[in-house]
């Protein structure tokens, strides 16, 4: 009996010992959601060196945190099951790919777990202040405020804008992941997130019928698909939990996309998305950062950009895929009275030639020059001259381009088409979706 004690108390020490030097993210049962629970935030650091195993930090202890490189703080939103996000470690990993920098998971699902909404957005000032705590003890130690980068989704994003608030607007960044609508819509500036909030602030809008906040809430806000349903996400309740959750998630895989090398989606700086449909707001300039902003992490890029405007704001719109990486070719159609011109800006990284093999009717040529230059193909069907400028990528599609026929409008007629969805009848040529 002595020894079974002895091994019970072993073993409750080594697992005391386990969750010490690795912490997780707190998981809660269902249960926990339907009794409530109190506040508790833990913050955990992850670095290049300690990548897969987070070091608990908190106000008086900074830990391994380097006070001379960048500082992200993920802060998620409302966990009506206790379940840690699902997106949380390829966040992490995604930004320690990117950049060598801090990265401290803001765990508050202590907090967050209730099946009340009302309880859980109540409590984001609180965690706010515990945020602070945190950081003016950082800015002891010699960091700055120019290198504190807040993600924060749902509730999270107000959390954030509620911690920038605090500095006057001095934090360096602050991204929005679909910032909550419920209990938030029509509040203002200094009961949610606002563009003042930080240096820069830039939010991806995914779900604003919904759970999401409908109007823009940052100097750069996104809007993919609209922000309304996303491609791939149930239409029904047959659909079950994603019916509620996939197109308020959605923000989070576009920004994951951002921080893969394959996968870099441009927006369109645009009023509307019936005017970004209609082809009215694609007139992208070069260089990039200067002109159509890229969704994401690289976001920023325009931040310079945008200080020549008055007020620094504006709204982005483009299309997705239904599938990671989300990435999808948009062309743009303009008629001019025999003229069918397509166009599409985005990055080319390396430069090359591509000869696409073509009916025998057409010939056909693809030009593709440095970074942020266009690639070219011109098709001459019948008296038809088709100008169109992609992507890189699609030249492993050549058979599809050369194939490709587009019917001819009506003069001075503008629209934007997707590629893959349209398909062309050669017989009639006529667009087929």
């Amino acid at each position: 009996m002595l020894r079974l004690y002895f091994f019970i108390g072993l073993m409750c020490l080594v697992k005391s010992d386990t969750h010490e030097t690795c912490p997780s993210f707190t998981r809660l049962s269902f249960h926990s959601a339907v009794v409530g629970t109190g506040l508790n935030v833990k913050l955990m650091l992850y670095t290049r060196r300690n990548r897969t195993c987070a070091q608990a930090v908190n106000s008086t202890f900074l830990g391994n945190l380097n006070m001379t490189k960048k500082t992200t703080f993920i802060i998620h939103g409302f966990r009506p099951t206790g379940s840690p996000p699902v997106w949380m470690e390829d966040l992490v990993q995604g930004l320690l790919d990117v950049e060598d920098m801090n990265v401290i998971v803001v765990d508050w699902n202590r907090g967050a777990t209730t099946i009340i909404y009302s309880h859980a957005s109540s409590k984001t000032r609180k965690v706010a202040v515990v945020l602070k705590a945190f950081i003016d003890q950082m800015l002891v130690q010699g960091a700055s405020l120019d290198d504190i980068y807040m993600i924060g989704v749902s509730l999270g994003a107000h959390i954030a804008g509620f911690v920038g608030k605090m500095y006057n607007g001095q934090l360096g960044r602050i991204t929005g992941l679909d910032p909550a609508g419920p209990l938030f819509n029509g509040r203002p500036p200094e009961d949610r997130l606002d563009p003042g909030d930080a240096q820069f602030v830039d939010v991806i809008h995914s779900d604003i019928d919904a759970l999401g906040y409908k109007e823009p809430l940052g100097n750069i806000d996104f809007y993919p698909n609209g922000g309304l349903d996303q491609p791939g996400c149930p239409k029904t309740i047959l659909g079950g939990l994603q019916y509620f959750k996939c197109d308020h998630q959605r923000s989070v895989y576009l920004y994951l996309s951002s921080l893969r090398e394959n996968c870099s989606i441009t927006a369109y700086p645009c009023d509307s998305y019936r005017d970004y449909r209609n082809g009215k707001c694609i007139n992208c300039g070069i260089p990039q950062k200067e002109s159509c902003p890229l969704l994401g992490y690289y976001a920023d890029n325009w931040k310079e950009y945008l200080k020549q405007k008055d007020p620094p704001m504006t709204k982005a719109f483009f299309d997705t895929a239904e599938k990671e990486p989300y990435c999808r070719a948009t062309l743009i159609k303009e008629v001019l009275d025999q003229w069918v011109s397509l166009l599409l800006w985005s990055h080319v990284w390396q430069p090359r030639v591509c000869c696409l093999p073509g009916p025998s009717e057409a010939s056909a040529w693809v030009l593709m020059g440095h970074e942020m230059a266009t690639l070219g193909l011109t098709l001459f069907l019948h008296r038809t001259n088709i100008s169109l400028s992609l992507h890189a990528l699609l030249c492993k599609s050549e058979r599809e381009i050369a194939n490709l026929a587009v019917m001819v409008g009506s003069p001075s007629s503008q629209s934007i088409i997707d590629l893959g969805k349209q398909r062309v009848g050669r017989k009639n040529n006529s667009l087929n979706t």
